[in-house]
């Protein structure tokens, strides 16, 4: 099956480098091949679907649109495939694309296993790829490398800022239900750092196997812990399931509270209100924060049907820097995009003052929020209110904490 898996897999690249292979040549001297492509390995049909996928692909094509569809005179093509959850069909992709597909750029890789392979061959190539969708901390730390950039979010800033503000409001026992791959095991050991480093008990956790359908004996387990909080170390559907089912356990109405480590907008929309009412977490957008995410998300859903979550809205900042890069630069050789990358600040709707660090963390403010009670939304998706922006110097790991052997201690 996985061989099946990857070919066919495999067979979408290679008739998508057939197609590139045919393109028509343009008069640009300073772009390769006369056309910049930018590709996305993204979950198109699985548990990660409906927070990158369809939404992310559309927020590339948008802002891609926006910048007038040309860099130095070079047309820019968008080029997605589904990786299926496969760290294997990840990377075989990223090196086709990279070797015959004429991909200059990765600018989003959905999941954090399928990141980290997907960074290994970007590294070897030395092509520019950058992550929105994943949240592994370890993207910048022993994963670094000089063409890598972890954008939206990360395990470390998620931890530092929802567990901390939950064991502060009493929540000082934990258990942790968690996704058994890189993301959730990176999720669990910051969030489980934060608790201990302010006092609080890991009473223990469960792992638990990605896109899992019944949460029942890893919610009992939980339950029998005796745990004030139950820590969900998990993402998208998973996410969704394990709430709505500790709902029909009955935890909360025991004592017992939730806190979901990484809940989109469209988890908390999906699962409605009533079940999610007062939930704490950490974003790094939200539609409703100003004048300018207002007008963007409005745009964004006009097209897509939903508004925007944090790594939909980091796709588009992150296609608008790196085309913006490749202007400065005069050209979409690797070093100096990168370099040009570097020396800009970000400054759009996502992001004031956001910069590009040295281990590759691009350092930005993120948010802490509560979720509203039925009575306090006045629409569908005014699901919010802004407990804390947590300054980016806060939020995310601090360089002299890093393991990125690029980092000079």
């Amino acid at each position: 099956m996985r061989t099946t898996l990857l070919a066919a897999a495999l067979a979408v690249v290679w008739q998508g480098a057939a197609v590139a292979q045919q393109a028509p040549a343009t008069t640009s001297q300073t772009v390769s091949d006369g056309v910049v492509r930018l590709g996305f390995l993204l979950d198109m049909s699985g548990p990660y679907a409906d927070v990158t996928g369809p939404g992310s692909a559309a927020a590339a094509r948008m802002a891609v649109e926006d910048a007038g569809g040309k860099v130095l005179g070079a047309p820019v093509e968008v080029v997605v495939a589904d990786h299926q959850n496969k760290p294997d069909i990840a990377a075989a992709t990223a090196r086709a694309w990279f070797d015959t597909g004429r991909i200059d750029a990765i600018l989003d890789v959905a999941a954090s296993a399928t990141a980290l392979a997907a960074a290994d061959i970007a590294k070897a190539k030395n092509k520019v790829i950058v992550f929105n969708g994943p949240g592994a901390v370890r993207l910048t730390n022993e994963a670094c490398s000089p063409v890598s950039v972890h954008w939206a979010y990360d395990t470390y800033a998620l931890a530092n800022s929802t567990a901390l503000a939950t064991v502060k409001a009493g929540g000082d026992s934990w258990f942790f239900v968690t996704a058994d791959y890189a993301f959730g095991q990176d999720l669990e050991r910051d969030a489980g750092a934060v608790v201990k480093a302010n006092g609080g008990k890991v009473l223990g956790g469960v792992r638990v196997p990605l896109n899992n359908a019944d949460f029942s004996s890893f919610l009992l387990q939980a339950q029998g812990s005796g745990a004030k909080v139950i820590g969900l170390a998990n993402a998208g559907a998973d996410t969704t399931n394990a709430i709505k089912q500790a709902a029909e356990f009955g935890l909360t109405q025991g004592g017992q509270k939730l806190a979901g480590l990484l809940v989109y907008i469209s988890d908390v929309h999906s699962l409605g209100l009533k079940a999610t009412q007062g939930m704490l977490l950490t974003e790094g957008f939200y539609w409703d924060l100003n004048d300018e995410t207002r007008a963007w998300s409005k745009r964004y859903f006009e097209r897509v049907g939903k508004m925007p979550n944090m790594s939909q809205a980091g796709v588009y900042s992150t296609v608008m820097h790196y085309l913006k890069a490749v202007q400065k630069a005069g050209t979409d050789e690797t070093s100096a995009v990168m370099r040009a990358m570097r020396e800009m600040p970000v400054d759009d709707f996502y992001a004031r003052g956001g910069r590009i660090r040295e281990d590759g963390r691009m350092i930005h403010d993120m948010y802490l929020f509560e979720v509203k009670t039925p009575e306090e939304s006045k629409g569908p998706w005014d699901l919010y209110k802004l407990v804390a922006t947590v300054p980016g110097e806060q939020a995310f790991q601090p360089l002299s904490a890093s393991r990125c052997p690029l980092v000079k201690k």
